[in-house]
């Protein structure tokens, strides 16, 4: 698989203005023959846009953020995941992310799963237990967003599911560059799986986007891995390399069961 990670900036709240950065971007992708563009978290609207504007901007899954997307990826022939604030059928608003297909047909939508802060709980409910995953090139793919992949225990779901490449849009800013340098290899490496982190950039009122996206092979290396400035970021993925650590072997499930428990209350 060929696969493009998309650093940007975002203009808050304007979500016509970065579907035609968004275009632009699979525009060049498309000349590098990808299979699959990534886009980072609410890459449609922006992240810290305020709930008022969230609830606004929020549309159902197939609404016309979704129709315009699909156009694009029509057009260019390409698969692409996006970010951007979808209201559910329940009426409540999630942070999510939908994979379209190169023939326009939606592939899965992913509704964020761990809240960060107040900024996140104040704008979003959280998305239940619902993981779904696609085929693109021929690879397994699952969706992770930003703060999910923090938690090994989402991620090691992911890979008992099958997936060879997690799909993470994100809007990690500074000072949390650890995720991007030291836990997005360790998730990829402990679970033996491709992991693809779209990052923002910029700044956007107090917060600074630190860049640094990056695709983690199962071994562990880093394929790729951008600045902190606007990125195209394409690294062809090796299908082979799925699957080279022991870890998921060796697993014993038996001794985790406190691993799901509330804190102290596991045992000793």
């Amino acid at each position: 698989m060929r696969l493009t990670l998309f650093q940007t900036d975002a203009e808050p709240g304007a979500p016509h203005r970065n579907l035609d950065r968004l275009e632009r971007a699979a525009a060049e992708a498309a000349e590098r023959g990808p299979a699959l563009l990534v886009g980072p978290e609410m890459g449609l609207t922006s992240y810290d846009i305020g709930a008022e504007t969230v609830r606004a901007l929020a549309e159902p899954v197939d609404g016309p953020m979704a129709a315009r997307v699909a156009e694009i990826a029509r057009r260019h022939g390409i698969a692409i995941l996006y970010g951007y604030p979808e209201r559910g059928a329940d009426g409540a608003v999630y942070n999510a992310a939908q994979l379209i297909g190169s023939d326009g047909q939606s592939l899965l939508n992913q509704r964020k799963t761990h809240l960060y802060g107040d900024l996140d709980r104040g704008s979003f409910a959280p998305g239940g237990d619902a993981f779904p995953t696609a085929e693109v090139d021929g690879m397994r793919v699952g969706v992770a967003i930003c703060y999910d992949v923090e938690f090994p225990e989402l991620v090691r779901r992911h890979a008992l599911a099958g997936v060879d490449v997690l799909l993470v849009p994100t809007a990690l800013m500074t000072p949390y560059e650890i995720v991007a340098t030291t836990v997005i290899p360790a998730r990829a490496f402990e679970n033996g799986i491709f992991v693809a982190y779209a990052n923002r950039c910029g700044r956007e009122g107090t917060l600074r986007y630190c860049g640094l996206s990056s695709v983690a092979a199962p071994d562990g290396s880093v394929l790729a891995r951008a600045g902190d400035g606007e990125a195209l970021l394409t690294v062809d993925l090796d299908a082979a390399l799925r699957r080279v650590g022991t870890h998921l072997a060796d697993r014993r499930p038996d001794l985790y069961g406190a691993v799901s428990s509330t804190p102290g209350k596991g045992g000793s």
